[in-house]
């Protein structure tokens, strides 16, 4: 099992900037995938981005394309998401959440990683980000 830790969320105003960072333990299989998702009171949990650890494939959802850049540092397991502009929506617990694969992971499965349709085994805790005047 794969320990995920979040951090870097806050309180930050509409139009601002914040960085999270999602910090793994060591994976058993070489070819992994990193997602960040996230859930608002009373809505259901969305992918935001997704990664892969081989060949940088990202995917994102509409809603922050444009605004989010996830990137991978993979000599030291961390994930980071830049989110610009914010907006009052984006509010919600970030989580984030890792898959690991026998081959390189392909922009469709990336994909259906950050859907749902695959579902994540392992979970971080979750790190607030509220956007507020």
């Amino acid at each position: 099992q794969v320990q995920l830790v979040e951090s870097g969320g806050g309180l930050v105003q509409p139009g601002g900037s914040l960085r999270l960072s999602c910090a793994a333990s060591r994976f058993a299989f070489d070819y992994y995938a990193i997602g960040w998702f996230r859930q608002a009171p009373g809505k259901e949990r969305e992918g935001v981005s997704c990664i892969s650890s081989t060949d940088d494939t990202t995917y994102y959802a509409d809603s922050v394309k444009g605004r989010f850049t996830i990137s991978i540092d993979n000599a030291k397991n961390v994930v980071y998401l830049q989110m610009s502009n914010l907006r009052p929506e984006d509010t919600a617990v970030y989580y984030c959440a890792a898959d690991e694969f026998m081959r390189p992971a392909q922009f469709s499965t990336v994909r259906a990683m950050c859907i749902g349709t695959i579902p994540s085994n392992d979970w971080g805790q979750g790190t607030q980000v509220t956007v507020s005047s």
